[in-house]
């Protein structure tokens, strides 16, 4: 009890007269709010002024918060380039895309039947239309580099020092049948339907030439050149070889595969011209009413393939042709 009453006495001598301030104590009972009109300044204020504190603390505190997190990005943009990527070692090979672009990389159709196969026109004439020679000649940056393959193109460093870079210009004609000048219908309508391949783009990549002998098949031993990168199509099971017959490939100078004069490629901000070297491919024989898988690869000393990614530095298609 004597406890108790110390605390008592402790608490009317030191607390009371600061809450006096605010409040108004009965001996018994909870305290009573004194009415705002009845303290000097009035309770108005004093609230009033609770609330610009808080305001302007939280003010400051997340301001300081903004420049902290303002300041860090400044600081990572100033280590950034903005025209070559920082990382780039673990960039893999470039994939090998195709057109037309199919569900589950299937072309099936019927040379008859228009319908059939006029998505795979559309697919092939969306993609051309950026390779005419009259929309090319329209933009300065492009360049004629010849007409036949050389060795790699350097432009410069990869910065704005030199400004844009120029772009070889890609003449359609070249894919001859596939080209979709002579044939609209790119071979489909007569049973000899065309593929376009390309390789995807990779900053500063320069692809190298695979070795003429045993690193790539006879065929392409037989028209090997050193500035190209050859891509070669076969059927993936052995009992389907006699299904696929005769394949053709078309591209600049005559050769099935990519010049290396359009390499390296510089990145969307200096090269924003840039259009990849197109090879097609036609398949002037394939059984009728039979479905055949094909394999597609490009082949290269630094173009490697992937399990688990069947488009790196490949493709494979299946075809079939109903009569």
């Amino acid at each position: 009890v004597s406890f108790f009453v110390f605390l008592k006495k402790r608490a009317a001598r030191y607390c009371l007269p600061v809450l006096h301030r605010s409040f108004s104590f009965q001996i018994i009972g909870r305290p009573k709010r004194v009415p705002a009109h009845s303290e000097p300044g009035g309770g108005n204020d004093l609230g009033l002024q609770f609330r610009l504190k808080i305001l302007v603390f939280y003010l400051v505190f997340y301001g300081f918060l903004a420049a902290i997190f303002i300041g860090t990005i400044q600081v990572l943009l100033l280590t950034i380039s903005e025209f070559e990527p920082k990382y780039q070692d673990r960039v893999a090979p470039p994939g090998l895309s195709t057109s037309p672009i199919t569900i589950k990389t299937e072309l099936k159709f019927q040379p008859s039947v228009q319908k059939s196969y006029e998505v795979f026109v559309k697919h092939l004439d969306n993609l051309l239309s950026e390779y005419s020679l009259e929309k090319q000649e329209e933009k300065s940056l492009f360049e004629t580099c010849g007409e036949i393959p050389l060795t790699y193109t350097q432009r410069g460093n990869f910065d704005e020092s030199n400004g844009q870079k120029g772009a070889c210009k890609f003449d359609r004609r070249w894919l001859a049948n596939c080209s979709g000048i002579d044939d609209t219908t790119y071979g489909y309508s007569t049973g000899k339907p065309c593929i376009i391949a390309k390789l995807n783009r990779i900053f500063k990549f320069l692809p190298q030439p695979p070795d003429n002998g045993t690193e790539i098949p006879e065929d392409l031993s037989l028209k090997y050149n050193q500035y190209i990168i050859p891509i070669h199509c076969h059927v993936k099971r052995e009992e389907d070889k006699d299904k696929l017959g005769p394949v053709e490939y078309y591209g600049m100078g005559g050769f099935g595969g990519f010049p290396l004069h359009y390499y390296p490629y510089y990145g969307k901000r200096l090269h924003s011209n840039y259009l990849q070297p197109l090879v097609a491919i036609q398949f002037t024989n394939v059984t009728m009413n039979e479905p055949v898988r094909i394999e597609c690869k490009a082949y290269g000393k630094n173009i490697g393939y992937s399990e688990k990614d069947r488009f790196q530095g490949r493709f494979d298609v299946k075809i079939e042709m109903n009569s």
